[in-house]
């Protein structure tokens, strides 16, 4: 595989100057001026390191969708590059048999940015299940395509640039699930109380004082709701004035019953929510309207729902119970934290021309808002007790060729088709109808100073396990009545809580998604000088200080950095001149770009003002990045993750 390291070094791109704020960031407080959200004072303190869960719950994609060549880009000229670090480990993805002979109609095929907005494909619960085909994965173009190819088709790094670099300097998971079959109502509904039994069907929303209405009253929704009360389709929330038609609402416990009952401060956040009405255009020039109703799991339950969509009485009050009822705007989440007030627990949703579901949102658009979205979160002195999980809430019906464990069976004769009509596994005494699953496959990253670095779980997990680490990180218990929480995987495996453990920040151009370098280079005296903290990020490695002491291991070898000395650095304690000085500027160490990377048997190569890659002098060993060998070959990253 070519293994280049690419470090971005932003200089201007656009008026964004690296070091500047982003253009949606400047109304945070500066580092220091913040404070923690209170918890109540008889509430729980946290079982783990995380005192901030940040849950991005982003629409319709599957793990191979985004994931499936990772972390092999294809690279054409014109396309943000992505080079994977060596020992970057492999995931359950796209095997050559897979993309060349694979059992569906068509072969998976590669999409570029050009081709970021695509149709919307059939994610029905039905459709899905007859998608798996009992597991052999094969009916994808003709159950949730109806006849489209692009359904098997996939992006790669080029196009989820942040995405896969998020990965690579953090944690990700290649097994992980949606938690039952179908659309968003009923992965929102899993995200937050692992349960999609319990509904009830209304004629309208609670502000027009919608009816209850059974299965032979006019509105009743059949495609999305059976008769034993489980929704496993999209309909709008019964305690939401802006639902339209139809609605329901579900009884039962969610998280936020629990985070209430222990006194920890918590809220959804999602765009649109103070203006329903509000649109924005997306990356293909079409208008769309920032609130989607069904999205908002939360305004289904009445007892956590904000139906006229109040405000919160103050930033103060944000994640507290008030008139807001923990409901909130996005522009909310950011004055909370303005003051000082970020709190235990929040769920973020982009507006819906950023969510990424596709016919009216994208992979560019989706990125965009993710990563000023991280960017500013990194930024805050919470960030040391934070956990950023980046979820989905469906798969959208995107080809995956991977089937899950079926834990939740079902035998709907009108909806279930996993192993024919009628049939999705054999149901245990008391279950609830069409809760099949697990579902398809989905992505699941943690971005988080704990997170461990460069690494890939293949343990089981699904949409409910984030709300079972929530619930074991503040000892909240289990939300019980068949909540699948009880059997969710848990997460602990995608974290390093060991004391000493700390992983770097990486901030990101949202959008390019391409790493940025916090100190921009300079030149002094004919050299290309960069702070020794980008340069150890740009080579993937983690730079630790002790007094005037600086030191990563790089290729097996321990490169040390002493301030004071003019120009030396040692390599496994051994003396190597650069032959420029190492300088200090800003509170920083500046290394000789070229000098340095020479000491770790590097080649840089500047190909503009921007970017800089590092040709590696060692290919021929085991480990490729040694700078104890000393042949030509491949370029290999040296910037960024």
């Amino acid at each position: 595989m070519n293994t280049f390291f690419r470090f971005v070094a932003i200089l201007s791109v656009g008026g964004i100057v690296a070091g500047a704020a982003w253009a949606r960031g400047e109304e945070e407080q500066q580092p220091g001026s913040a404070s923690v959200a209170s918890r109540a004072p008889d509430a729980p303190g946290a079982r783990t390191p995380i005192e901030h869960v940040v849950v991005i719950f982003d629409e319709n994609v599957s793990f191979d969708h985004y994931f499936g060549t990772y972390p092999d880009a294809e690279n054409p000229a014109g396309e943000p590059p992505f080079y994977p670090a060596p020992g970057t480990p492999a995931v359950n993805g796209l095997t050559p048999e897979l993309m060349n002979h694979n059992p569906n109609a068509a072969n998976p095929e590669r999409l570029d940015r050009s081709q970021a907005m695509t149709p919307d494909m059939d994610h029905r619960y039905s459709a899905e299940q007859s998608a798996f085909d009992g597991g052999l994965m094969d009916k994808f173009v003709e159950s949730t395509g109806h006849g489209n190819a692009i359904v098997m088709d996939y992006y790669d790094g080029n196009c989820v640039t942040a995405l896969w670099n998020y990965a690579q300097h953090f944690a990700m998971s290649d097994n992980s699930f949606g938690t039952t079959f179908g659309p968003s109502s009923p992965g929102a509904l899993n995200l937050v109380a692992g349960q999609t039994n319990g509904a009830s069907a209304y004629s309208a929303n609670v502000a027009l004082q919608g009816k209850l209405i059974g299965e032979k009253d006019a509105g009743y929704p059949a495609s999305a709701l059976n008769a034993n009360d489980t929704l496993f389709g999209d309909v709008d929330p019964y305690y939401d004035s802006a639902s339209k038609k139809s609605t329901v609402g579900m009884r039962g416990r969610n998280i936020g019953d629990l985070l209430d009952r222990a006194g920890i401060t918590w809220g959804w956040f999602e765009g649109g929510f103070a203006d329903p009405s509000a649109a924005h255009k997306n990356v293909g020039g079409n208008e769309v309207v920032d609130y989607v109703p069904h999205h908002q799991p939360f305004q289904y339950y009445e007892q956590t729902s904000n139906p006229r969509h109040l405000p919160p009485t103050s930033a103060e009050m944000v994640g507290r119970s008030d008139q807001a009822n923990h409901q909130y705007d996005l522009k909310d989440f950011w004055a909370a934290i303005a003051a000082g007030n970020l709190p235990n627990v929040s769920f973020l949703k982009a507006p819906a021309y950023e969510d990424a579901h596709p016919a009216y949102s994208d992979p560019i658009d989706e990125q965009t808002w993710l990563v000023d979205t991280i960017n500013r979160l990194e930024r805050l002195p919470t960030w040391s007790s934070t956990a950023v999980f980046i979820a989905w809430d469906d798969s959208d019906g995107w080809y995956d060729h991977v089937m899950g464990p079926i834990v939740s069976t079902s035998d709907d004769p009108s909806e279930d088709t996993l192993d024919g009509k009628g049939l999705a596994g054999t149901p245990r005494p008391g279950a609830s109808m069409d809760r099949a699953g697990y579902g398809p496959r989905l992505p699941l990253l943690v971005v988080s100073p704990w997170a461990k670095r460069n690494f890939v779980a293949h343990t089981v997990s699904d949409q409910s396990s984030i709300v079972r680490f929530i619930e074991d990180n503040w000892r909240l218990g289990r939300m019980g009545n068949q909540s699948t929480d009880a059997l969710a995987g848990p997460l602990d495996n995608l974290f390093n809580f060991s004391s000493d453990y700390r992983d770097s920040p990486l901030y990101l151009d949202p959008h390019s998604g391409e790493p940025v370098a916090q100190t921009p280079p300079r030149e002094a005296s004919g050299e290309l000088y960069l702070s020794l903290a980008d340069f150890a990020q740009s080579i993937d490695v983690e730079l630790h200080a002790s007094g005037n002491r600086h030191w990563f291991t790089y290729g097996g070898h321990t490169v040390t950095v002493t301030d004071g000395m003019a120009g030396e650095v040692a390599v496994d304690l051994e003396e190597v001149a650069l032959g420029a000085p190492i300088k200090s500027g800003s509170g920083e160490l500046l290394v000789p770009v070229e000098s340095f990377a020479r000491a770790l048997g590097l080649e840089p190569i500047r190909l503009s003002d921007d970017v800089i890659l590092f040709r590696s002098r060692d290919r021929t060993g085991p480990s490729p990045s040694s700078p104890a060998l000393a042949s030509d070959g491949d370029p290999i990253h040296a910037g960024g993750e």
